[in-house]
């Protein structure tokens, strides 16, 4: 005859383990890791007061961005039959989880030698489990005093461990998963300013008889800093400028929409490029924070006499290669840089394009693009280049040098945005 209280017992474990699986299989079916990381939480908490039979519960997860390791609790349920004021842990018994990382249960936690310092404690017995995925930290599930008064037992802490085993990883994919949205919808943001950023710069250069402009604009991010524009002005005559502001991204980004548009309005007010740096630098300073400025080279072309006229602002000189002449010139600065004092004068210089020669302006996303040695690639680099290949098309010298210099940087990333406008005379 088989010995009826074994056999009682074992019916009594067989019990618990179906009803362990009943509760671990409730979860699993109602929680999954697409939901938003809240619901998760409360999904997990509300079940274990309801199997439990507790008084509350609460879910805290470490911040993750927080040197200190400070928990922050998630979610807190206090079952609809009690009445009390929710349970706030000490930060010194959240410390204690952070230490040990293992099972705390006490059923007096007033007498309890481990925490006398929390005698002022409205509770009498807790049971917290660490939540761990893949040996991590990421907080701990706690609850709070049988509504029927018993002590926790060695079931109650075997069910909360199975129920904290589970979820941690659940709760850290949650995570994770919604963090992947959120840098999916920001690069989606940030894809949509390219596309506007784009749409402000030309779409193509324009077609002038008797000469070759090429141009592009290559930002080290999704959007830059740097600028190029073209814009018809009287008497058939070719305004253009290259550009480049202050940091990069989206800031950099914003601050050329708000230079383009200043420019833009200054040309269709005054026909001399000095006036118009006068006044673009004017509205930038006065409507930009002082540590934002920028650098503007505007020229006026006169195609049939080949006259440009010019002001810079401060921006890389640009190079100009005579046909009949083996030394490069330089169109220097003719005024201090945009947005640094409200008031500043520009002078205006000239130079005429002759047959073949070659006007190259750029940014220095070019001549400080760095080598794996942490070298630049230089401006005398740049011009001995431009000089031996200013013989091909515009669109050749652009290509080629941007070839170049991707070439020198190797595997070295794109540190600054790159912007090349090339224009020669036929």
């Amino acid at each position: 005859m088989p010995d009826v209280d074994y056999l009682t017992k074992e019916n009594r474990q067989l019990q618990l383990a179906v009803n362990e699986l009943r509760i671990l299989n409730d979860i699993a079916t109602t929680i999954t890791s697409t939901q938003p990381v809240e619901v998760v939480i409360d999904q997990i908490v509300i079940r274990c007061i309801k199997y439990l039979g507790v008084q509350e519960g609460t879910i805290s997860l470490l911040e993750r961005e927080n040197s200190d390791e400070q928990f922050h609790t998630m979610i807190r349920h206090v079952d609809s039959s009690i009445e009390r004021v929710p349970i706030k842990l000490d930060n010194r018994l959240k410390g204690w989880m952070l230490k040990n990382r293992k099972v705390l249960l006490s059923n007096d936690i007033h007498t309890d030698s481990r925490f006398h310092y929390l005698s002022d404690y409205a509770f009498q017995s807790i049971l917290c489990v660490p939540l761990l995925a893949k040996g991590n930290l990421i907080g701990y599930l706690a609850v709070f005093d049988k509504k029927d008064g018993l002590p926790f037992t060695d079931q109650d802490r075997r069910l909360l461990s199975i129920i904290g085993s589970q979820s941690a990883q659940v709760i850290e994919n949650a995570r994770l998963y919604e963090e992947e949205k959120a840098l999916y919808s920001l690069q989606e943001e940030m894809r949509m300013a390219r596309d506007i950023q784009l749409s402000l710069l030309p779409d193509r250069p324009p077609e002038i008889p008797g000469f070759q402009i090429s141009a592009t604009n290559i930002p080290a991010k999704f959007v830059g800093g740097d600028y190029y524009d073209f814009l018809s002005l009287t008497s058939n005559k070719l305004g253009f400028c290259v550009g480049d502001i202050t940091g990069k991204g989206m800031p950099a980004a914003m601050l050329m929409a708000n230079l383009q548009a200043t420019l833009r309005s200054q040309v269709m007010i005054f026909e001399d490029c000095c006036t118009c740096l006068k006044g673009t630098n004017k509205q930038l300073y006065r409507n930009t924070e002082s540590t934002k400025f920028a650098t503007l080279f505007y020229g006026i072309l006169n195609p049939e006499s080949g006259m440009l006229e010019y002001a810079n602002g401060g921006h890389d000189t640009p190079i100009l290669f005579r046909d009949k002449n083996q030394d490069p010139e330089f169109l220097n600065s003719t005024g201090l840089l945009l947005g640094v004092m409200d008031n500043v004068e520009y002078e205006m210089e000239s130079t005429t394009l002759e047959t073949n020669d070659v006007l190259f302006l750029f940014t220095d996303g070019i001549t400080e693009a760095m080598n794996p040695e942490q070298q630049e690639f230089g401006l005398d680099r740049l011009a001995c280049l431009v000089g031996k290949n200013r013989n091909k098309t515009a669109d050749q010298i652009k290509e080629t040098v941007l070839q170049e210099v991707r070439t020198y940087a190797s595997q070295a990333p794109q540190s600054d945005d790159i912007t090349i406008m090339v224009i020669k005379r036929n």
